[in-house]
């Protein structure tokens, strides 16, 4: 797949796209990128786009990390490249920029996706980690130790190299302010503003998103379910793959 860019609020925005189809965003979390998404995006009646966030990858940065703001151009970006309510699928922090997406413009998507997501309510990074947190900026091999840990399950050590390269294209001050950005957070009372339906993925796994942060996220809709995977952690597109797109083909393939 080669990457193109695309203008957006006068930023360049790099995406990836491939098939044809219905079409279905895939958005990245913290530390992340298009990569992310690299081994499922080959849906069959599909045209499956991921995109880096601005702040993140080949994108150009923002002024602020902020969740609205990455909402905001998530919108944009549809817009742009005329998506008619596409299926929008959403990873950690991206879980969160899709549910601000989701309220703010409930009818632009037809359907959305959370993979391990940040509750309704945020999540809160405690403070003695924000050191560490800003040592990822310059340390190569302290982001991918992290990496691995959200990843647990996942073998495949060049690709983890990959994923660690496009980890350090991230705007310095998204670093701390993405935390930040996590912790400001709450949809509690608009989350349900999206009306239509909802999947959310968790694995049993994940040391960064409860059991009990995953189904505040389903509490929050009214058509939503819950699929809980045993044998993964936080990241199930690269770690279990093809379960990932036999879950999602399930799930589009219903609507």
């Amino acid at each position: 797949m080669s990457g193109k860019t695309v203008e957006i609020l006068g930023r360049s925005i790099y995406f990836v796209e491939r098939g044809e189809g219905a079409p279905v965003v895939l958005v990245h979390g913290n530390t992340g990128s298009h990569l992310w998404w690299s081994r499922v995006m080959d849906l069959p009646g599909y045209r499956t786009i991921a995109l880096d966030l601005p702040n993140f990858g080949r994108s150009d940065p923002l002024d602020v990390a902020d969740i609205d703001a990455y909402a905001d151009s998530l919108a944009a970006f549809v817009a742009v490249l005329g998506l008619d309510k596409p299926i929008v699928v959403g990873h950690s922090l991206g879980g969160a920029v899709v549910m601000a997406l989701g309220a703010r413009r409930p009818d632009l998507a037809r359907a959305l996706v959370f993979v391990d997501g940040a509750a309704p309510s945020g999540l809160k990074t405690p403070e003695e980690h924000y050191p560490l947190i800003e040592k990822y900026r310059t340390n190569r091999d302290l982001m991918r130790k992290a990496l691995s840990a959200v990843a647990p399950t996942m073998q495949d050590q060049v690709f983890l190299d990959d994923l660690t390269d496009d980890a350090m294209l991230m705007a310095g001050h998204a670093y701390a302010g993405n935390a930040r950005a996590l912790e400001r957070f709450d949809y509690r009372d608009r989350a349900g503003a999206f009306a239509g339906p909802v999947m959310v993925i968790w694995g049993r796994k994940d040391i960064i998103i409860t059991e009990a942060m995953a189904r505040e996220t389903l509490a929050a809709y009214r058509n939503a379910s819950l699929r809980i995977l045993d044998d993964v952690g936080h990241s199930a597109m690269v770690e279990a793959p093809g379960f990932f797109k036999e879950l999602l083909m399930e799930f589009v393939s219903g609507l």
